[in-house]
């Protein structure tokens, strides 16, 4: 388990948890892509990425190491992960910075050391390193929600699955143990990748009635011309969801920057899609539906039923995702 150490200015470190920060796999708290994540962090995006080793020297003060051994801090990762001790240790030649402060929200602390708290800076120094603010709906909120769904698929397939066949307003109970289980998951450890600290993104109510196999693509048309006279609210929602679609299917024409979209396993041979864009996250199985989330629909997780065009751009995100090695 996490608790080995390392030196920062000549000081202990003690580990508590690392990250992958990659193309294929990166905190996406931290931007819609990982140029933007290297950004956050005043790095390069180097094509092979890097590894963050978080922990406290002996003072209690908060320190992120990067290296550029990749490879042992996911073999730590992993490690972790199967509940195996793992001594991360990472050689002093491949430590590209020490930051001060952490990147990321943890619930853990180092035993036997003070408080968690930023270093004291001296003159020239840069400010420490802060989370990213997820008290409110933003950015950051709306990739950790998608980050939520695509750890709590079954879930939230599942509650898909209760409403209509059109996919219109779900049972509310099952909305409630959906936001319960994204509530419960809290700040973890990110070794095994944290979960938001929000108040859980809510089931769409609003994503209109759609003809049963409708059009994937097509199907905010409908709602804008069964709603649009209606609420507003649900016409902005059904504006908002063409608009994300577009720009995704947009990608085919203009390769995004990478890891804006990522491509993982899933069951049964299938692929889980990660993608980002402005103001938008989505979140797909290949061989199923997709939800997408806004940062104009706070806490809204809008489901997209599969169908052709549906299909037909989740092939196209497959082709452009970036894969782990």
């Amino acid at each position: 388990m996490p608790g080995s150490e390392e030196t920062v200015d000549d000081d202990a470190l003690y580990v508590l948890t690392a990250v992958l920060l990659t193309p294929a796999q990166f905190p996406s708290v931290l931007g819609d892509d990982y140029p933007q994540a290297c950004l956050s962090l005043a790095l390069e995006p180097y094509a092979e990425g890097y590894g963050l080793v978080i922990g406290q020297d002996a003072e209690g003060a908060r320190w992120t190491v990067v290296v550029d051994d990749v490879s042992l801090v996911a073999v730590a990762i992993a490690s972790w992960d199967c509940g195996m001790e793992y001594d991360l240790s990472p050689d002093e030649n491949s430590v590209v910075a020490a930051l001060p402060g952490w990147p990321l929200e943890l619930a853990v602390a180092a035993p036997g050391v003070p408080a968690p708290h930023d270093p004291v800076p001296e003159e020239g120094d840069r400010p420490p390193l802060t989370p990213p603010n997820t008290e409110e709906w933003g950015p950051a909120q709306r990739r950790m929600g998608a980050d939520e769904v695509a750890q709590q698929w079954a879930l939230w397939r599942e509650q898909a699955g209760n409403g209509d066949a059109a996919g219109a307003a779900e049972d509310a109970d099952a909305a409630d143990t959906a936001t319960d289980a994204a509530e419960g998951a809290g700040p973890a450890d990110t070794a095994v990748g944290a979960a938001p600290e929000t108040d859980g993104p809510q089931a769409s109510e609003a994503d209109g009635p759609q003809e049963p196999g409708a059009d994937a693509a097509t199907a905010p048309e409908a709602v804008a011309e069964a709603d649009g006279a209606g609420d507003g609210g649900e016409a902005r929602l059904a504006e908002g969801l063409r608009r994300a679609l577009r720009e995704a299917r947009a990608y085919a024409e203009a390769v995004p920057p990478p890891g804006r979209v990522r491509s993982a396993f899933a069951p049964g041979g299938a692929r889980t899609i990660r993608a980002d864009g402005p103001g938008w996250s989505m979140v797909a199985r290949t061989d199923d539906m997709a939800f997408v989330l806004l940062d104009d629909e706070p806490c809204e997780v809008i489901p997209v039923e599969r169908g052709p065009e549906l299909e037909a751009l989740l092939d196209v995100l497959e082709k452009v995702a970036v894969h782990p090695s």
